[in-house]
């Protein structure tokens, strides 16, 4: 580098990104990346959950905001006075991420802030996203264009202005329409009044791409009385943003074929799942791709053995080579042992020499997080009988050793113990940590628990059934109610509540399939009846209580 050259990255740069219009699975692998490497984050208050999430822990976020406006506290900034934060960050040599909903090219005010850099000499970037006028279209099943083509007219009703109204209602080009629940009758007529037909098809979108999402059919002429019949207008919530989109090529047959976001079978569900989130990473992963919002609450804790010895033991016969196999049956016992081996000073490479079995997916994941490649995995059924499926007889002439090492939680049962001393195996059966019951959740959480506000729990055994309902109550009557096999559903039972589902297999993942068959069948019997498709959580009078994105 010349000595003498400007150095353009001593005042910091920035990045406009583009966070996309609310559904966190649509920004870029660009934007993750960005985002990992920031020093101060500035978010739109849409979408900074959204964001957060990939900042690194320590990342400056100047505006602590919320979507409620009126909670931002007065010495804050307004949003469209952000150039000044950015600015700002960016003299002091930060790495600035500035993330705005949907598309920053769509954007005026972020095109302000992008000539206040340019005017400085700051560098700065521009990530694209996924424009509000395009993606929540796409969720809502409603295609801008069709083989015969047309063109598609974007307006913001805002700051439209009379010759812009004109132009597209003289025309037969599709407009899509950002403006506001309670403004979307008047744009309608702004349109009508320039010419539509007060019989051309519309459709009106709210919370988009979120699974708040929501979406009416109607006509120019008709849509007020549609909102107002749907009991949406009038509202407090009417200034919330929408999406409209007006012309034949959206009618309404188009969509009832093409609406495949709002017709996923859980599409709004807060499904309960009593484990915390690293346990329930996956589970929550394939619920949300039925539609539904999981929320993780811990029925249970960990704690370190009260007598340390047999572990300690255990891990220097590890080293000694005391053990031909060591079996982890959980992601707990996995963490117990690598906190042993910390703090004897050990790694991986202790596992030298040593056959390790893992009894399901995310246990395995657990190992090689640690380091550790495991060489059996049960082929079928994620549990300790599939594990046992796998496992090889003991055979004097391969196998020099005959130990193996089984760390495991207190209360866990006898059944892998049993199964590898009938196959021939001596076993070291370790209490690597035990499992007390966790504490009770926020008093939001239990009121949602016993009030109805989940629409289902999915219990995976009877101890999450006992602890659930010991810290935070029986849930309301209204709430499905899964259990992942005849045990956990006795037990439920006994504690008084119905068990709506079973699963035809001891796998959480079998468990979540058959809530989404039953929320499948829910919905199609309520369609074919004629009836609204709700969820079991609005079911109750009066209740408004919404799923959160």
């Amino acid at each position: 580098m010349n000595p003498t050259a400007p150095n353009h990255f001593a005042s910091g740069q920035v990045t406009f990104l583009g966070a996309g219009p609310g559904d966190p699975g649509l920004l870029t692998l660009r934007a993750v990346e960005a985002l990992a490497s920031a020093d101060v984050l500035i978010a739109d208050p849409q979408v900074l959950d959204v964001v957060r999430v990939h900042a690194r822990a320590q990342v400056d976020t100047p505006l602590q905001a919320s979507a409620d406006e009126a909670s931002i506290p007065a010495d804050v900034p307004a949003l469209r006075d952000t150039a000044n934060l950015v600015m700002a960050a960016a003299r002091a040599g930060k790495r600035v991420v500035r993330a705005v909903t949907g598309d920053p090219g769509l954007d005026g005010y972020v095109a302000e802030e992008m000539l206040a850099c340019a005017a400085e000499g700051i560098v700065f970037e521009v990530v694209p996203g996924i424009a509000a006028a395009v993606g929540v279209p796409a969720y809502a099943g409603v295609p801008l264009r069709d083989a015969h083509g047309t063109d598609v007219r974007f307006i913001d009703a805002r700051t439209a202005d009379e010759r812009c109204w004109t132009e597209v209602g003289a025309s037969d080009a599709t407009a899509v329409v950002s403006t506001s629940l309670d403004s979307v009758a008047a744009a309608a007529g702004e349109l009508v009044s320039a010419g539509r037909k007060p019989d051309t098809p519309l459709t009106v979108t709210v919370a988009g791409t979120t699974t708040r999402q929501r979406t009416w059919t109607a006509t120019l002429g008709s849509i007020a009385q549609v909102l107002k019949a749907a009991k949406v207008l009038p509202s407090a919530d009417g200034s919330q943003p929408v999406i409209a989109v007006v012309g034949e090529r959206s009618a309404a047959a188009q969509r009832e074929r093409l609406s495949w976001f709002e017709s996923k079978p859980l599409f709004g569900w807060r499904v309960l799942v009593p484990r915390t989130k690293e346990q329930a990473a996956s589970l929550s992963d394939q619920l949300v791709s039925y539609g539904a919002v999981s929320h993780e609450v811990p029925t249970i804790a960990v704690e370190p053995p009260r007598t340390p010895q047999q572990m300690e033991r255990a891990v220097k016969g590890l080293v000694t080579g005391r053990y031909e196999w060591i079996a982890f049956t959980s992601v707990n016992a996995v963490k117990a042992v690598r906190e042993k081996f910390e703090e004897y000073g050990l790694d991986a490479r202790a596992f030298a020499g040593i056959k390790v079995a893992a009894v399901g997916e995310q246990t395995a994941k657990a190992l090689v997080a640690f380091g550790v490649k495991p060489d059996l995995v049960p082929s079928g059924e994620q549990s300790a009988a599939g594990l046992l499926e796998d496992w090889p007889p003991y055979d004097p002439v391969f196998d020099p050793i005959d130990r193996v090492f089984l760390p495991r939680a207190d209360i866990a049962t006898e059944t892998l113990v049993a199964g590898l001393i009938e196959l021939g195996w001596e076993v070291d059966d370790v209490t690597a940590y035990r499992t007390v019951r966790a504490s009770p959740p926020p008093a939001e959480t239990r009121e949602a628990i016993k009030g109805g506000g989940f629409d289902a729990v999915l219990f995976t055994s009877s101890s999450t059934v006992r602890n659930l309902v010991g810290i935070a109550g029986k849930p309301h009557n209204v709430t499905v109610i899964a259990c992942i096999g005849p045990a956990t559903a006795k037990t439920a039972e006994e504690h008084g509540l119905r068990v709506d589902v079973m699963s035809p297999e001891p796998s959480v993942h079998k468990l979540a399939e058959a809530l989404a068959d039953f929320g499948a069948a829910r919905r199609d019997a309520a369609i074919e009846a004629g009836d609204p498709v709700t969820r079991p959580s609005e079911r109750r009078p009066g209740s408004r209580r919404r799923a959160r994105s």
